[in-house]
């Protein structure tokens, strides 16, 4: 098996799209909570609260659930490719939030990486399903909980998995950049930051912006 094209992204290259991206999430999507699916989703979710803070407002909480779909292969690097299945790793207490539950919210789940789509659509599907069950049980039926999207890049390629229309693409549904099918290298995942940032400088990204 051939090794994939990589393209290195910077930490400030991460920070700036998140900040471009703010202005769109805050006229369109309008979170009132973040989830955030770890572990590429972390940073971006915590980069992109910063400059989703109104002046006088409180700073939209962030809510972590982890999801695995990707396996290392065998061989001497790191080179992995998508799994089939979603694995569960972390979810929602949803008793630790506010109102102890996702009702009624504009819910904005935050990824690194748009690429086959199965792990978003599994996320939505879960977290819904929490909904539909504390709203019976609560007897809060008639709030609408919405789910919307933000990732740092959007892979250009078939999908495997599939959202719901209220969310599909350009809906509820932001990818701060449109890439080509290749192998992006996060600067959280380098083992040596020095060397990441030099093949960054080094490499061409012009997958990065779909040119």
């Amino acid at each position: 098996m051939s090794e994939p094209t990589k393209i290195y992204v910077t930490y400030n290259e991460v920070h700036k799209m998140c900040q471009e991206s703010a202005s769109k999430i805050l006229d369109t999507l309008k979170p009132t909570l973040i989830i955030a699916i770890g572990g590429g989703g972390f940073i971006p979710a915590r980069i992109l609260r910063t400059f989703l803070k109104k002046p006088g407002s409180p700073n939209i909480p962030i809510q972590a659930i982890g999801l695995s779909l990707y396996e290392t292969l065998g061989g001497d690097g790191p080179i992995e490719e998508p799994g089939t299945k979603v694995t569960r790793t972390q979810w929602i207490d949803t008793s630790s939030l506010e109102s102890a539950s996702l009702i009624g919210k504009n819910i904005l789940i935050v990824d690194e990486v748009d690429d086959t789509r199965t792990t978003l659509d599994y996320a939505i599907k879960e977290l819904q399903k929490d909904v539909d069950k504390a709203a019976a049980q609560s007897g809060r039926s008639g709030e609408e909980t919405k789910f919307s999207i933000f990732v740092l890049h959007n892979k250009d390629k078939p999908k495997k998995g599939h959202l719901d229309e209220k969310i599909v693409p350009p809906n509820r549904y932001l990818a701060a950049v449109t890439v080509e099918d290749v192998w992006i290298c996060y600067p959280w995942e380098a083992p040596d930051i020095d060397e990441h940032d030099r093949l960054a400088a080094t490499t061409s990204n012009k997958s990065l912006n779909g040119s």
